[in-house]
């Protein structure tokens, strides 16, 4: 058992330190802001993320487990110290370290003795060596002299999966410089990876690095089968074939190559900013991270421009009422940062159209940041969200909307438009259930737009009366 401090309460903070208190250790998580550690200490979880509720319970029930804002009891009593603070995007695209560099200081000057720090935030090439300078100019400002390793241990956690990733790992980074350090961390991931060793040790700078790469590596292809599919619809080819064609090849596997309405979370757009920073400072063409990001940009204006064209012969967007199933970035979380829902909703009200809006678990997140204006309608679920819209558009995968109520749902609405931004469904399966359906990368499936097949509303719009 280890005595381990996780510094910064957030999203890699809060699952790092229950998953190693799960394994039997014991763990202080440390935050600054009071409201929180007293919201977590009274049982209240500030995200959603499956089943690290009842894992942070039963590991506080047991002890193993607290929040505090008393940083120096709690580094003092601690051997490992990971950093897990907010490492946001700065003006100039660079990641902003101040949190870490004031977290740092505040380690150095509580330390009493030997101590791994190990920075588990993102964080860009050399910050471990940063850290190291830090701490070595507050103790010796102190006057003490105590012995300390650094270790850059990046984080790989998928939001809506992270608790499963933590506790089994693909594999685990260390960036180390020394074998004391090495043994402790090694001793520390053990539980997670018994029968095999997927525990990597390398240098401190390949090890913040490739964090970056990964990231930007799975955003690249994202936006590649984005820009695709695009050339796909255009030239009459089916993405979700060419999906499979490549997909197969052992050399490249299935893996992130879904076309869709694109990527969002804290994670890719942050990262990827990052490192064209990193590469600019060096002298590195940024090309390649340049074009990850526009193609992302515009994916996510794509589904507003298929809505606009299909309303286009109906006077277009202005007043239809358009249900958006589905806000969080991605499935299994409530996290709205950079989600592509929130531009289609900007884009679709600019437009004037009128938006009703349902989540499982993002509506709290969502009207936050939306707020309550009389052309946005928030719904209790999805026959509520389709109630009088002339379209629906599907923009999160959430599990629940793989079965939906088709005939409920059709039977609501003013019009039978479908926009499929996950390409979830099938055109054979939507035309049946007697949608025009309207996705990403393939052929729109109509139903022939004449009188026989528009409900009155918008046999208005298209003859006049």
């Amino acid at each position: 058992m280890l005595d381990i401090a996780i510094i910064g309460v957030g999203y890699v903070g809060l699952v790092t330190g229950t998953c190693f208190s799960e394994m039997g250790n014991h763990v202080t998580c440390i935050d600054k802001n009071q409201a929180k550690i007293d919201a977590l200490n009274g049982g209240t979880i500030p995200i959603y993320e499956p089943g690290l509720e009842e894992m942070v319970r039963r590991n506080t029930k047991a002890h193993r487990l607290e929040f505090t804002t008393q940083f120096t009891e709690a580094i003092a009593k601690a051997t490992v110290c990971m950093l897990a603070v907010d490492t946001p995007v700065g003006p100039d695209g660079a990641c902003d370290l101040t949190s870490m560099k004031a977290a740092t200081r505040q380690i150095a000057e509580a330390m009493n003795g030997y101590k791994v720090i190990v920075t588990k935030s993102t964080v860009p090439v050399g910050t471990t060596n940063l850290v190291r300078s830090i701490i070595t100019e507050v103790l010796d400002a102190r006057g003490v002299d105590f012995d300390f390793d650094v270790v850059s241990n990046p984080e790989f956690l998928k939001e809506g999966s992270a608790v499963y990733d933590f506790m089994k790992p693909d594999r685990v980074v260390l960036g180390v410089d020394s074998e004391r350090a090495a043994k402790i961390m090694r001793e520390l991931y053990r539980p997670f990876m018994l029968g095999s060793d997927r525990l990597l040790v390398m240098d401190t700078a390949s090890a913040e690095l490739t964090k970056y790469a990964a990231n930007c590596m799975l955003a690249l292809r994202v936006s590649y089968m984005n820009w695709l599919s695009n050339l796909a619809e255009t030239t009459g080819a089916n993405i979700l074939q060419i999906r499979k064609g490549i997909g197969s090849d052992k050399r490249i596997g299935s893996a992130f190559l879904w076309a869709g309405v694109g990527y969002g979370g804290s994670c890719f757009p942050k990262d990827i900013k990052a490192l064209r920073q990193m590469a600019k400072d060096h002298g590195i063409s940024t090309a390649l991270v340049d074009s990850i990001e526009e193609i992302n940009k515009a994916q996510k204006s794509l589904l507003v421009t298929k809505m606009a064209t299909y309303f286009e012969p109906f006077g277009g967007l202005k007043d239809k009422t358009i249900a958006i199933l589905g806000l969080a970035f991605k499935p299994d979380t409530d996290d709205m940062r950079e989600a592509p829902s929130l531009v289609i909703i900007d884009e679709l009200l600019a437009q004037g159209a009128h938006v009703r809006l349902f989540d499982p678990v993002a509506m709290d997140n969502a009207r936050a940041i939306l707020g309550n204006r009389s052309e946005i309608t928030w719904c209790q679920n999805e026959l509520d969200a389709a109630t009088g819209a002339h379209g629906i558009a599907l923009v999160t995968e959430w599990k629940q909307f793989r079965l939906l109520d088709f005939t409920a749902l059709l039977g609501s609405m003013k019009s039978k438009a479908f926009f499929d931004g996950r390409n979830q469904y099938t055109p054979k399966e939507m035309t049946s259930h007697g949608f025009d359906y309207i996705s990403i990368g393939q052929a729109p499936a109509m139903h022939l737009l004449s009188k026989d097949f528009l409900p009155h509303e918008m046999d208005v719009y298209a003859h006049g009366e």
